[in-house]
């Protein structure tokens, strides 16, 4: 795949080796800033360009010509930029400020003070003193908000009810204005720091960063140890300045107008939204500040070729060919890096992927570039390899020089570049936005990096071919000019990295292993996906409706051109009675979906670059086929899928290789995140089917090709089907498409057939449930289950989730210091209704954060007992509000009402229902329900590091499914 640059496309952060440090806050981001897009050759760089003009400008902004959103570009008197967004269909409203600082500008002495001071920054300002006075508003108006440090960029966000969002900036803009940087405050946050950091030790991916940080430049700032810890954070008693100086000294020096980006995403017209923010944001100081240059180059020039190996904690191996250039930065227009990544990130008929596939090396390649400062960066291919893959490093060296040759001397062809641009030009026009949240985070970074003119454009811009350009970027790809990195588990280092204690050892003399490169490496032949007819249909909105129910099928419907573009959504749902009676048959549901998904990458990969997405996932009922695309073509895409699947040749290269992927991912389920392996493990506990991945591992090892075709044919003889299509599709069309897939796979069983994923009844006499775990810390997850799984339950809980979460959070966490990772929230299970409390310590053991849990419980008796209408009702609006969210995208949209379908929710009304019992909750119905979750047994899921990992299904076994009613 390519790695898509910043804010991609498709709305992605994709970065391989982003350095990021999220604080504040558990609801960490599920995106990580990549800062660059193209690059320059070392010795060959063209002239930077006019497009790298003045952030400042306010030039109108270029948007898409189906985007009915209302902007304005703002530059205020002290030189804080501003691009306000009115969207009069937003039920939420959103605020990013982004700031040009980060990591790399900590201090040699303060490692991690750019994170530190992020996370002061929340702890109270002088208009708001209290600690959590900003999260308890932002809270009780249901939002959300967090904050990360990059190396370059620090940003801050939240969203909120669009009411409120007078209020939130208030509380908001004091943080670049007055804040306090409570003394008292200082010590509780550090460690604050230091758990975070110990919460991230075993991942690899930091690990990796921690060893290439140690043969990159040190002149570098970029290559510092980024998050911070107590020893990093911790001055000598007699220093001068103190630690909270040098935090003041550190905001004074770098938090400035003339560095800061705010993006502001509401329902409110411009004209009032320009007023909150001239009223909030000016007091602002400018103190004349711009972003940091980087001098130093990334790469030393007398330090390559080099070979960096790095030990793995998790069962896989990764190999990374690294060549240094100059940050793209002033060529995004143009994207010539870009377009070289797309045709070495290929992965059709003739790509590199493809031959290191059917030579059983590798099962995964990306491509692009990566750890750009603003003048330096990495163009970076990333491959996966498979064990063999291991022990033929130098021919996959070879081949990939191979194909960066074959590109030199036959890929340079202007076509090529017009049908990238083509596309990008297609995602442009119908782009789709994201929540109001992810949008202002994506348009404040885009205005720290962009001109201001294209904060919306500038991912899709291709202004033009450059041939000479295009060179200079490949004249860097050579041998002498690599730094390569290999990260497996067999790896034995002389060295250990400083801060995450990974183990590498390097090879500076890199004499490359000659070798042959594989043969049949082609460059892709013109993209035959690419949609003709964008035109929109000649639909009206309509509600979902069934338009066929025959024998084993029903096909439903909903017309939806609120989008403005003309894709559709089909979900196809193969049910089957046995895919997953147990863990043999689940596994082997698991390998036909994965075999189906990886037997055609090649042929659809030109689909997906055109914007035909296909995806098959296995779950308890069977295997859903997903569908997302432009209406032009996509039949023509599903029975080219359907036809795979009924009549493909399952070949034994083919499920080795899904084979070893699923082996991979279960065998390195203990080395994922310890928050995770809890809320899995609970999962396990309380729904049936559902098989923990040891159970998987143990079942699939002797599966073979043979075994996937007689459960292929026995799987398709006896299936039940649910179809929904959701899009610019006509009824007629969509029963078109459902009565041929109906027609090629025959299904013959009614629904009732398949038994259904039950919630289970928590039992007095359940034990604590130790997840299987290599992690060091310590956790506890309480879980409180509501007694029935009626609308009534689901919204109590709802409600004392939302009432819950900042105060277990202020108590435990800030207060109590107890880790990094605290979190109490509302988690129902299917239809069960459930809270979820749940804290991982790097110091504290189980037994003492369940008693700090407990001791919590009972205070909190205290606050619903003394609980008033007036207190009790903007917790209940932001619940009310929440549910009745609009989808900020078509897929958003159909997998809400598809996961309505698998609820049997046939009138699609759940959530309405739901917000109006939700509106109509007394303090003492809450009062009632919070005494029955207290009476009532809880799950708790614990873990110290010395613990055996529990038999869940054995000491579950007895459990009975939660009632339906009361």
């Amino acid at each position: 795949m390519t790695l898509t640059p910043r804010f991609g496309p498709k709305g992605r952060y994709l970065n391989c080796l982003a350095r990021l440090t999220v604080g504040s806050v558990l609801l960490l981001p599920l995106l990580a800033p990549t800062l660059a897009s193209a690059a320059t050759t070392p010795d060959a760089t063209p002239q930077a360009s006019q497009e790298a003009t003045s952030k400042t400008e306010t030039t109108a902004l270029r948007t898409s010509p189906n985007d009915n959103r209302d902007y304005r570009l703002l530059s205020l008197e002290n030189g804080l930029t501003v691009l306000l967004v009115s969207d009069s269909e937003a039920d939420k409203a959103a605020a990013s400020m982004n700031i040009d600082v980060g990591s790399a500008s900590d201090p040699d002495d303060l490692s991690g003070l750019a994170h530190f001071l992020e996370h002061m920054l929340f702890l109270g300002t002088d208009a708001y003193p209290a600690p959590d006075a900003y999260q308890t508003y932002i809270n009780q108006h249901g939002g959300k908000h967090n904050a990360f440090t990059a190396s370059q960029d620090t940003n801050y966000f939240f969203d909120i009810e669009p009411g409120a969002l007078p209020g939130a900036l208030d509380r908001f803009s004091q943080f670049f204005i007055a804040p306090r940087f409570n003394a008292d405050k200082l010590e509780s946050e550090r460690n604050v720091v230091h758990s975070e950091y110990q919460a991230r030790l075993r991942d690899d991916g930091r690990r990796e960063n921690d060893a290439l940080d140690q043969v990159l430049n040190p002149d570098n700032p970029t290559t510092g140890f980024s998050v911070g810890s107590r020893a990093t954070l911790t001055l000598p008693d007699d220093a001068e300045p103190p630690l909270r100086q040098r935090v003041i000294d550190f905001f004074n020096a770098h938090y400035g107008a003339s560095v800061m980006h705010l993006a502001l995403v509401a329902p409110q017209p411009l004209d009032e939204l320009e007023a909150m923010v001239r009223e909030r944001f000016a007091a602002i100081d400018n103190r004349g500040l711009s972003r940091p240059e980087v001098d130093a180059p990334l790469v030393r020039p007398d330090s390559l070729p080099l070979s960096l190996e790095i030990a793995s904690l998790r069962d896989e191996r990764k190999l990374r060919f690294m060549f240094p250039v100059p940050d793209p930065k002033s060529f995004y227009a143009t994207k010539p890096a870009s377009f070289i990544a797309n045709l070495l990130g290929h992965e059709g008929k003739g790509s590199l992927l493809e031959q290191l596939r059917k030579a059983g090396l590798a099962d995964g390649l990306s491509a692009g570039v990566s750890r750009g400062d603003g003048n330096h960066a990495l163009f970076t291919v990333g491959i996966s390899l498979t064990p063999e893959g291991a022990q033929q490093i130098p021919k996959i060296q070879a081949s990939l020089f191979e194909a960066i040759d074959k590109i030199r001397a036959q890929g340079l062809e202007p076509w090529r570049y017009q049908e990238q641009a083509r596309l990008a030009e297609q995602e442009f026009r119908f782009q789709q936005h994201g929540s109001p949240q992810h949008d202002a985070m994506r348009l404040a970074m885009n205005l720290a990096h962009y001109p201001s003119r294209d904060a919306q454009y500038a991912p899709y811009r291709m202004d033009g071919f450059n041939k000479a350009h295009i060179e200079a970027y490949l004249a860097a790809l050579t041998p002498d000019n690599l730094l390569r990195v290999y990260r497996a588990p067999e790896v034995e280092g002389s060295n250990t990295s400083p801060w995450f204690d990974a183990a590498y050892h390097t090879d500076t003399t890199a004499d490359w292993a000659n070798a042959s490169p594989l043969g049949g490496l082609a460059l892709p032949a013109p993209n035959p996906y690419i949609a003709k007819d964008l035109s929109l249909g000649d639909v009206q909105n309509s509600s979902p409706e069934r338009l066929l129910k025959a024998q084993g099928a029903e096909l439903w419907h909903q017309a939806n051109v609120d989008f403005d573009t003309p894709k559709v959504e089909w979900r196809f749902s193969l049910q089957h009675p046995a895919a997953a009676a147990n863990a043999r048959d689940a596994a082997l549901t698991r390998l036909l979906a994965g075999w189906l998904n990886d037997s055609l990458n090649e042929t659809l990969y030109p689909a997906r670059l055109a914007g035909h997405q296909f995806n098959a996932y296995a779950h308890a009922r069977g295997i859903t086929l997903a569908f997302s695309g432009w209406r032009d073509r996509q039949p023509r895409l599903i029975q080219r899928v359907l036809k795979q699947l009924t009549e493909g040749d399952i070949t034994a290269d083919s499920v080795e290789r899904v084979r070893h992927q699923l082996e991979r991912e279960w065998r390195n389920a203990p080395e994922s995140a310890l928050y995770q392996q809890a809320n899995r493990t609970l999962g396990e506990a309380l729904l049936r089917p559902q098989w923990p991945a040891a159970a998987m591992l143990d079942a699939i090892g002797d599966l073979n090709a043979e075994d996937l075709r007689d459960y292929r044919d026995s799987y398709l003889g006896g299936l039940h089907l649910e179809a929904m299509a959701v899009g610019d599709l006509s009824k007629s069309l969509a029963r078109t498409t459902g009565e041929s897939v109906i027609t090629t796979l025959a299904p013959n069983l009614n629904a009732q057939a398949v038994p259904d994923l039950e919630p289970l009844d928590i039992s007095s006499t359940l034990p604590d449930l130790h997840p299987h775990s290599t992690r060091q810390d310590s956790l506890v997850l309480r879980y409180l289950q509501g007694k029935a799984r009626t609308l009534d339950e689901q919204a109590r809980l709802a409600v004392l989730g939302q009432m819950i979460a900042t105060p277990f959070y202020t108590r435990l966490r800030t207060e109590q210091q107890l880790g990094y990772i605290v979190n109490a929230s509302y988690m129902p299970l299917l239809d069960a209704p459930g809270l979820s409390l749940l804290v991982q310590s790097p110091d504290t053991d189980s037994e003492v954060i369940a008693q700090r849990i407990t001791d919590f419980l009972d205070e909190f008796d205290q606050t619903l007992a003394e609980l008033d209408d007036a207190s009790l009702a903007p917790y209940r609006q932001a619940v009310h509000d929440r549910l009745l969210e609009r989808d900020t995208s078509l897929g958003q949209l159909a997998n809400r009402q598809w996961q309505a379908l698998a609820r049997d929710d046939t009138g699609f009304d759940h959530r309405q229902r739901l917000a109006e019992r939700v509106s109509a909750i007394t303090p003492s119905a809450l009062r009632d329900a919070w005494a029955e979750l207290r009476e009532a047994p809880a799950a708790d899921i614990t873990f110290d590091p010395d613990d055996s990992p529990s038999d869940v299904l054995a000491l579950t076994a007895e459990l009975k499914p939660l009632p339906e009613a009361n």
